[in-house]
């Protein structure tokens, strides 16, 4: 009961933070914001303070903030469809923001209790590719080929991408020099593996963890690109996605298999997780598919290039079709994410 209490904990939070990012920024913009709900479904409690509702649903999946004329055409100056091109804009793009600036602070938590993991070679198998081009434990690698590398976990998810070609150009430093070597990696399971394990995190001050907490989003985004890239270039199947029974599902077990080390450990891991799901779910919103915020900047940045807006009503049937589909997928994901837990 414990871990699906944490994972509803951190997946609610998750959400409201993505809209409360809309709501500040609807109300900064002069918009009235008919609803602001935590969950969804039916209303389980719900409270009017002036113009607003403040509602609780009955499912802590979701959340949404509903702005007068949002959908449709609505002749009251304070609907959202009457606000100016870029105050629209930045009330749908405060949503994901808020989820990359949510992502950050969790990061800092983490970098500065926890450490950052810069790539530095922990160790080296004798007999490795990379032992064999002369990288030794200390070195700090800086780029492969040409890819620039600031984290370790980095250093794996090159690997896992680039499989055209074993031999990779490594960049790194020793001893504050730098250096060139030509890396041909072994294959190992379908993947190519360099031969190196990780440093122990280091402890990298208030300024290195700021740093360190930036790049922690930067690659948490650039994992969910490239996760989407295999999705679509058939690399990664529909199989391989998780909706919300299974993400809690996997906090649970994240929480499960890191108590055992101490509550710190397991504090750590579930900020981990729920920096990657809040990256995850920026992103996500970002993509230009309608009902999506991304889709919905798509039509506000095509009324800024013709200077000319689209019928309300029209961009809502529009919005309200994709809203179908996205929800007949996600109906099919956690059929998926049930199929995978108990068959």
């Amino acid at each position: 009961m414990l871990k699906i209490i944490l994972a509803i904990v951190i997946f609610s939070v998750i959400v409201i933070i993505h809209e409360l990012g809309h709501f500040l920024l609807a109300k900064r913009a002069g918009i009235c914001v008919e609803e602001f709900a935590i969950g969804i479904g039916p209303t389980l409690f719900g409270i009017q303070r002036g113009e607003t509702k403040y509602s609780i649903k009955c499912l802590p999946f979701g959340g949404c903030c509903m702005m007068l004329g949002e959908d449709g055409e609505d002749s009251d100056p304070r609907a959202f469809g009457n606000k100016s091109a870029l105050a629209r804009f930045s009330v749908i793009f405060a949503g994901p923001l808020f989820n990359f600036i949510l992502a950050f602070f969790l990061a800092l938590f983490v970098v500065g209790i926890g450490g950052a993991d810069p790539a530095v070679i922990g160790k080296v198998s004798e007999g490795s590719a990379a032992y064999e081009a002369g990288l030794r434990e200390g070195d700090t690698i800086l780029r492969m080929d040409g890819s620039r590398i600031y984290n370790f976990r980095e250093i794996r998810l090159y690997n896992f991408i680039h499989t055209e070609d074993p031999a990779v150009e490594i960049t790194y430093k020793r001893e504050g020099k730098k250096d060139k070597v030509m890396v041909n990696r072994h294959e190992e399971n379908g993947s190519y593996m360099l031969g190196v394990s990780m440093a122990p995190n280091q402890d990298v001050g208030i300024l290195g963890t700021i740093k360190y907490s930036f790049l922690e989003v930067r690659y948490q985004i650039k994992s969910t690109l490239v996760s989407l890239k295999y999705l679509v270039s058939g690399r990664a199947s529909l199989n391989d996605m998780s909706g919300p029974v299974g993400i809690v599902n996997m906090i649970g077990d994240t929480y499960e298999k890191t108590i055992v080390h101490g509550v710190k450990v397991a504090a750590l891991s579930l900020l981990s997780f729920a920096i990657l799901l809040s990256a995850n779910l920026g992103v996500m919103n970002l993509l230009p598919f309608p009902a999506l915020d991304g889709g919905r900047l798509v039509f506000i940045v095509l009324e800024m290039i013709r200077r000319k807006r689209m019928s309300p009503d029209k961009e809502g049937m529009i919005h309200f079709a994709g809203l179908v589909v996205l929800l007949a997928f996600m109906v099919f994901v956690m059929a998926n994410d049930i199929r995978n837990i108990f068959f």
